[in-house]
């Protein structure tokens, strides 16, 4: 991500898991809003997460030589050079592809408080540990 511009480094979370990203995109988001984070089950891949009530949609990101790009049911690759670039391109797309929840407002993590961020972090660790017991 160092890589990538100001506006994805403040979307992008990491390694939170789907519970926390529904928990932060119910509680600080709208419809529209947006975050990234890394995917659980697909190394190197992002999820771009978009809150779409009572919902939160999960659109796989996935990068390969020529570049990021959104992995959709039809199988059409549009590719970009960044993931910026990438959510420029839908979010000012005229409508966005079909299935697709429309991305109107980046969920930047310098305006969630910091003592949130920790408390939901803090959930989904313990919620993960107790349950691999």
């Amino acid at each position: 991500m160092e890589r990538e511009g100001r506006c994805v480094r403040s979307i992008y979370y990491g390694r939170i898991g789907s519970k926390v990203t529904e928990r932060l995109l119910g509680r600080f988001g709208h419809d529209g809003s947006f975050l990234l984070r890394d995917s659980e089950t697909v190394p190197g891949a992002c999820c771009l997460c978009v809150r779409k009530a009572p919902h939160v949609l999960t659109y796989r990101l996935q990068h390969s030589d020529s570049g990021w790009y959104l992995q959709d049911l039809r199988n059409r690759q549009e590719k970009f050079g960044t993931l910026e670039s990438l959510i420029d391109h839908y979010r000012r797309a005229p409508s966005p592809p079909v299935g697709m929840a429309p991305l109107t407002d980046p969920l930047d993590k310098t305006q969630i408080p910091n003592y949130f961020l920790q408390e939901f972090v803090y959930m989904e660790v313990t919620s993960s540990s107790s349950s691999a017991q």
